[in-house]
């Protein structure tokens, strides 16, 4: 048996993944939204505890790059909903397996419900003392931390979203070529790690780390700190977070996974006519059964 799944056959295993998604009831897709947007504010939790006390940059990245991976490996392994790598759902709408209605509505419910469960943690660790490490030095690294996210500019936004998202659909089919968990998790691994080390920018992951920096700040303990500090946190606002980081990095994201989707759909799923003189005839690739 087979090891490991090849491109065409990843392909095609999405393609059916993804049809299976765009049928899923409403309630279904919000509780596994809700799941995956958690796991993911959770990642970005641990990662901001870890590395709020290191100086160097290079190292901090490297701590981040290690430990955040987790997070979406959890995502695959428990089988939830995230919006980012959901953006390959494209593979299924160009192979003719879901309608462009269902896709939508499965994008739209996703995106919520990943918001409501990172603004739930987000919540528990602003409000409820988590961020209390250090005599309140997490909760100013939380809020420099958001108010550097809602500073950068609009085309940065979109076009670190794209490479983000690269990375990230990446991690989801190299995770759906594995066999077992450990592959599984080693597939996603890599490709989160690098997107990490560079700073790329991913929606579902700012859903955390802004949110949870607004909500610091709500805090008059942590404000007063800021401002003991010299925190400039005047950029850090609603509208700096829904419209000056979230859009344009929900844009690239969006762009950077139905990409992807579109690259494999094309190179591996596209029916060739006789004109392009290759693939004539071409079956859908057999997926090995799983056991």
């Amino acid at each position: 048996m087979e090891q490991f799944l090849s491109p065409a056959q990843i392909a095609a295993r999405y393609a059916d993944a993804g049809k299976a998604k765009a049928e899923r009831p409403a309630a279904l897709l919000a509780v596994l939204g809700v799941l995956a947007g958690a796991l993911i504010a959770l990642g970005c939790a641990a990662t901001n505890t870890a590395a709020y006390g290191v100086e160097e940059v290079w190292t901090a990245r490297m701590i981040c790059g290690l430990l955040f991976p987790f997070g979406l490996g959890m995502v695959i392994v428990m089988g939830a909903e995230l919006f980012t790598g959901n953006c390959l759902m494209v593979i299924s709408l160009l192979d003719g397996r879901c309608t462009l209605g269902a896709l939508l509505r499965s994008w739209a419910i996703v995106y919520l419900a990943n918001f409501a469960g990172a603004l739930a943690v987000a919540a528990g660790c602003a409000w409820f003392g988590q961020l209390n490490y250090s005599g309140g030095a997490l909760a100013l690294y939380t809020m420099r931390l958001a108010a550097g996210k809602c500073a950068i500019p609009f085309q940065n936004g979109v076009v670190l979203g794209i490479l983000c998202n690269l990375l990230v659909c990446q991690g989801v089919l190299m995770a759906m070529s594995a066999r077992d968990t450990a592959g599984r998790l080693m597939g996603a691994f890599l490709p989160v790690c690098y997107f990490v080390l560079c700073g790329f920018e991913h929606c579902v992951a700012n859903m955390y780390y802004i949110a949870a920096g607004l909500m610091a700040r709500m805090v008059p303990a942590y404000a007063q700190l800021a401002a003991q500090n010299g925190l400039d946190l005047s950029g850090l606002t609603l509208s700096g977070f829904l419209l000056g980081n979230l859009l344009p990095v929900t844009l690239g994201n969006l762009l950077g996974g139905a990409g992807l989707g579109w690259l494999m759909w094309f190179c591996y799923l596209k029916k060739r006519g006789p004109a392009s003189g290759e693939g004539v005839g071409q079956e859908r690739p057999e997926i090995p059964r799983q056991t």
